[in-house]
């Protein structure tokens, strides 16, 4: 199909690589895609002869999403002389919807974008609460309507629209069938990664003995497989679901149970990174620090020798993430949290993982800083509306209210705005990089759309671990027709 797609129009080759996307098989076709993006970049002029909103909206958001810049005046030729859109896109869902996922991958200042969103979600839910749309539009707007495509992770989108695409018109049988082939054999895959991090894990967690620590292997790999699912990136999950395991360890310790001279004692020990700073701990925390010395030793056992030293970084990042939960426990910070994933996504990831990359992450770059503040208010909205514990020091959305003297909700209102806001630095930045940065960028951008499914609707899906339990069944286990 991608050979005979000079013959094709630039449209139908858009929709291909959209729906090759949305199935989760475009890893297979990466210097087929690339190559028609930059057709479809360069054939601007072709795209204008086309009245169709859909396709220009798909063409903006794609694009985009690959890091090539588009001008958002390409939605002014929908618009009536008022400056409006036009009433007639009013029962039009397929291009309301086209055009509401495009117009998230906004970048700060682009005014003309809040309105396509707030025209389009306004048309939408009316049609929602109207019980007009049916299967598989109606499927497809709910969920953009809770999470917007560009921010849904590609596993949870191919999962839904595996089932969807077959009742698209028009639909290609042999696309379909290699999708549900795919995805049954990534998921095999999946499936034996968790049985050895769960066997790995319950030895951890058992031996550590840490009861007032979170117990969420199967959230953590959730949150994992939403970063990178190919089974190409296999190692990257293994090391970055045992970082993050460590890592919520260390969290609970600072945040639930050490007191403040145990939380100083545990960063000193952290930063010497020397099996005799154990005598240093309360008794407690030792077979913690002892398990995760040796495991860092693990990860750079797993390396080749070229690799070994990503481990570094890592480490570094681990001790940045250390001195955060020590400063968090000592006041309240309106800091972003440091993302320490970022570092740790690329220490398994192969070739893409360069030095020239690790380099780039390791100067927290404004994609990074933008991620963490998304966690970090997302997080803060969450714990503002199921309730915080004791020892947890203020949040942004608490400072936020006393300091402008409102409600909690308006300041989780407000703080909800700064996490788009943030967002839209997130679009800028990949749009402004060097190309061969991105595809590093983009793993930090899967790790911030991950959580967008734990915090959806200001809940915290991985410490009350019950709100994933249909989403982890569906992705894992519940079967998906060959």
């Amino acid at each position: 199909m991608f050979e005979a797609g000079n013959a094709r129009n630039t449209p139908n080759m858009l929709i291909l690589v959209d729906t090759l996307e949305r199935l989760g098989i475009d890893n297979h076709f990466h210097k087929e895609i690339d190559t028609v993006l930059r057709r479809i970049r360069s054939e601007e002029l072709e795209f204008g002869s086309y009245n169709d909103l859909h396709i220009f909206a798909l063409r903006f958001r794609v694009l985009r999403q690959h890091g090539f810049w588009v001008s958002p005046d390409v939605f002014d030729k929908f618009k009536n002389d008022t400056g409006s859109f036009s009433p007639s896109l009013r029962n039009d869902p397929r291009s309301l919807l086209a055009m509401y996922n495009a117009a998230h991958m906004a970048i700060p200042g682009e005014q003309a974008l809040d309105e396509a969103i707030s025209f389009s979600r306004r048309h939408l839910e009316s049609m929602m609460r109207g019980n007009k749309l049916t299967f598989p539009m109606k499927d497809q707007v709910s969920r953009a309507l809770d999470i917007p495509l560009p921010r849904l992770p590609k596993r949870l989108e191919t999962m839904h629209y595996i089932v969807e695409y077959e009742k698209e018109e028009g639909h290609n049988s042999m696309i379909l069938e290699l999708a549900r082939l795919d995805f049954n054999l990534v998921r095999s895959l999946h499936l034996r990664e968790l049985k050895d991090l769960s066997l790995w894990w319950k030895d951890l967690y058992g031996s550590v003995k840490l009861n007032y620590a979170r117990d969420r292997l199967v959230e953590n790999y959730f949150w994992t497989c939403g970063v990178f699912h190919e089974e190409e990136y296999s190692r990257a999950r293994i090391l970055f679901a045992k970082t993050f395991g460590l890592l919520s360890l260390m969290d609970d310790t600072y945040d639930v149970h050490a007191t403040l001279e145990e939380c100083h004692k545990l960063n000193e020990a952290i930063q010497r990174r020397d099996e005799r700073a154990v005598y240093d701990l309360p008794e407690y925390m030792n077979l913690f620090y002892i398990n995760l010395l040796r495991n860092f030793q693990g990860f750079q056992d797993t390396l080749e020798p070229d690799e070994k030293y990503r481990v570094s970084y890592a480490t570094k990042a681990f001790q940045s993430s250390s001195k955060y939960y020590l400063d968090e426990a000592k006041w309240c910070s309106e800091k972003y949290a440091p993302s320490f994933g970022h570092v740790v996504l690329l220490m398994g990831a192969g070739d893409l993982a360069t030095k020239e990359v690790f380099e780039w992450a390791s100067t927290v770059p404004d994609v990074v800083i933008a991620s963490g503040e998304v966690a970090r208010f997302l997080n803060d909205i969450a714990s503002y509306k199921k309730g915080k514990n004791k020892k947890d020091v203020a949040s942004s959305v608490e400072c936020y209210a006393k300091e402008h003297a409102i409600s909690g909700e308006e300041a989780a209102a407000a703080v909800a705005v700064m996490a788009e806001h943030a967002w839209r630095r997130i679009n800028r930045a990949c749009m402004e990089m060097d190309r061969t940065l991105l595809p590093a960028a983009q793993l930090v951008v899967n790790l911030t759309k991950t959580l967008e499914v734990i915090y959806l609707g200001g809940r915290d899906a991985y410490t009350f671990a019950g709100d994933l339990k249909d989403l982890v069944t569906s992705l894992f286990i519940k079967p998906v027709p060959i």
